[in-house]
């Protein structure tokens, strides 16, 4: 498995992004709206990113707080498995046609994001 990113999300991205730089001089590599109340930005280079994410529309069922995002070839098949083994997962998520994803917690509430990427 692949670690791809870890995820925070957010309320004030101007904010959280003004406090990245000023810390540790890290800036956006990517930034941009994922909706009509939600923006996006990763940071970082290389393969491994932070992804901070204010979505003021956020569903119940997506994970809140802070979440590691995973790669793996079959999302379907990790669900399944997750489940078989007695974890409660949300539902899948596809924000585009070429990613799918969903979310599980651990027993402290820290969620892992498995993610299907075409």
């Amino acid at each position: 498995m692949k670690f791809l990113w870890t995820t925070f999300m957010i309320n004030d991205l101007d904010g959280t992004l003004a406090f990245f730089k000023d810390v540790a001089d890290i800036e956006p590599v990517r930034r941009f709206q994922a909706g009509p109340e939600k923006e996006i930005a990763f940071l970082c280079e290389g393969e491994t990113k932070i992804e901070l994410v204010a979505d003021k529309g956020i569903p119940s069922h997506v994970y809140k707080g802070v979440s590691v995002g995973l790669a793996v070839d079959d999302l379907d098949q990790k669900k399944k498995e997750l489940e078989a083994k007695g974890y409660e997962t949300s539902p899948v998520i596809s924000p585009n046609p070429n990613t799918r994803f969903f979310f599980v917690a651990d027993p402290n509430g820290i969620g892992l994001q498995f993610v299907e990427e075409k």
